[in-house]
């Protein structure tokens, strides 16, 4: 793609999923439901690229499928010039110091259990990073790091708004060396005053981290704001791909024209 490999850090390759769903007939073989249809794309180090498409086009799916969540049925992943699909699972493990995601949900995604503390702190438990005094430390500075503060460290999740869990969600996914982050509906749960918060919060984080976004969403407006490029998806398949901007100003695909048709006017007058 003219781009130098060391720019590269994650390539898709013919990333296929495929379902066995039941078939609406008696007695007759479950039928293939292709989630993902051989998806390929690559994503350049530090930036920010959109995955946009409507309700059940595969776009989560996907996210998923990428970091190794969900098995995929054919195809490859390449994070840093390693197959993702080649390793094992110690070593997918060690490699999610680096790789992590964001669910859309912020409060089923956090043990109710738990205080913030230890739910930041967890990771780096599993994963046998710093003294228990170091990793205090550093709950502190990721709470700070996404706009909270320290005596936060003592709640538990029902004890903040929508905004606040998925600022303890990021700092959740951050407390490790986090080179990509998977982000999937991220804001689609909060108000949209809060979704302005949010999304500025993981600017300012990819901006002072160096870190890669593949932002997943079905809201047009989020998606551009955010991008440096998106993938236009339609039935597990991508149907279009380029500049966030040069898209939006000029869609070539049909289905591109008809998905942004679907954005209301910013006055209806």
């Amino acid at each position: 793609m003219g781009e130098k490999q060391d720019d590269i850090i994650l390539k898709v390759d013919h990333l296929t999923k495929t379902f066995q769903v039941k078939s609406p007939r008696l007695f007759e073989k479950p039928l293939a439901l292709n989630a993902v249809n051989d998806v390929s794309f690559e994503v350049k180090r530090g930036e920010t690229i959109g995955v946009i498409g409507e309700s059940g086009c595969g776009k989560s799916t996907l996210g998923k499928a990428i970091l190794q969540l969900i098995p995929a049925t054919s195809g490859d992943v390449i994070y840093n010039g390693q197959s993702l699909m080649k390793l094992n699972q110690k070593e997918m493990n060690e490699l999610r110091k680096e790789i992590n995601m964001v669910f859309q949900d912020p409060y089923s995604s956090l043990d109710p259990r738990m205080t913030t503390g230890e739910l930041i702190e967890e990771p780096m438990i599993i994963h046998n990073i710093g003294t228990p005094e170091e990793r205090k430390k550093r709950v502190i500075e990721l709470l700070k790091l996404v706009g909270l503060d320290y005596y936060h460290s003592i709640r538990y999740p029902h004890e903040f708004s929508g905004g606040q869990r998925q600022r303890i969600n990021i700092a959740r996914a951050l407390s490790m060396d986090i080179k990509l982050l998977v982000c999937d509906e991220p804001v689609s749960a909060l108000d949209v005053s809060v979704q302005a918060q949010v999304l500025n919060l993981l600017k300012k984080l990819k901006d002072e981290l160096g870190l890669t976004y593949i932002f997943i969403s079905h809201d047009l407006s989020v998606v551009k704001y955010i991008s440096d490029r998106i993938i236009i998806m339609y039935l597990g398949r991508i149907m279009e791909i380029g500049d966030a901007k040069e898209i939006y100003a000029n869609p070539a695909h049909p289905y591109t024209k008809a998905l942004f048709s679907a954005i209301p006017p910013v006055s209806p007058y």
